[in-house]
């Protein structure tokens, strides 16, 4: 039976998990752990895709992944290539180190991106490895917490920062309370239905609808309380994203963020 094809994002981010053959561990040492984002980092640097988040737990790793000059399916098959020969010439053994087909979903709100953001950092807590996410020493938590990372820019931080705030010190704070919270909704990868991002043009009409005729210079202009209103009427646009509207208002996303 031919295989699914995979859903196209809209977006171009993702979030990926890879397993080990038969659910197999495929890191033993920390060694393994650092050959692994040594692989991430090399195939960065040919396909220029971008990393916002990712954590390796012994048998599986998960990734949230924008794809640019190479899809992310080009983008798994080279890290999980570069890392296998590594793998295997270490351990002298043959054979399919990952499982075949890894499991993707679209990411196509913010909402959805941080959610994905936190599941991830969450799982090692998840498993009882680590009281605090933070902790855990092979995911990207600690990098959005004090910029420490092995190997080096590895993780673009500034991108879901910039959904908290504009000053870097107060979006690192507010990320911080943010993974505090639970995620209401822990079925990620199982989701089936999801809203589809809608154009740019699509939006503003919506938003012409909110605004009943008045403009986005207006609108610019509210006082707070009246701005957080309309605000939050836009974010429950079906398949608008907050840094859409963003794009399309003038608004800060992180003003956006808060409303």
């Amino acid at each position: 039976m031919p295989r699914s094809a995979r859903e196209k994002s809209e977006s171009d981010i993702y979030h990926v998990m890879v397993r080990g053959i038969n659910r197999q561990d495929i890191f033993h040492d920390e060694e393994d752990y650092s050959q692994y984002l040594e692989a991430i980092n090399r195939a960065k640097s040919i396909g220029k895709f971008e990393i916002y988040g990712y954590c390796l737990m012994s048998n599986h790793v998960h990734l949230l992944l924008h794809e640019k000059e190479e899809t992310m399916s080009s983008v798994m098959k080279r890290i999980g290539v570069s890392y296998a020969w590594w793998y295997n010439k270490k351990y002298d053994r043959a054979g399919h180190v990952f499982q075949d087909r890894y499991k993707s979903e679209t990411v196509e709100t913010d909402e959805y991106l941080l959610s994905v953001l936190r599941y991830i950092h969450k799982n090692p807590v998840k498993a009882e490895m680590v009281v605090k996410p933070e902790e855990y020493k092979w995911s990207s938590c600690e990098t959005y917490y004090n910029q420490s990372e092995y190997p080096g820019e590895l993780t673009n931080t500034a991108f879901i920062l910039g959904i908290f705030a504009e000053n870097e010190e107060s979006a690192r704070d507010k990320f911080k309370e943010y993974m505090k919270q639970e995620n209401s909704d822990n079925k990620f990868l199982e989701i089936e239905v999801r809203s589809k991002k809608k154009s740019d043009e699509s939006i503003y009409k919506e938003i012409q609808t909110i605004l009943k005729g008045q403009s986005l210079a207006e609108l610019q202009a509210m006082e707070k309380p009246r701005r957080d209103e309309v605000l939050r009427q836009m974010k429950n646009i079906e398949g608008a994203a907050q840094r859409q509207i963003a794009r399309i208002t003038g608004i800060h996303q992180s003003i956006i963020f808060k409303a």
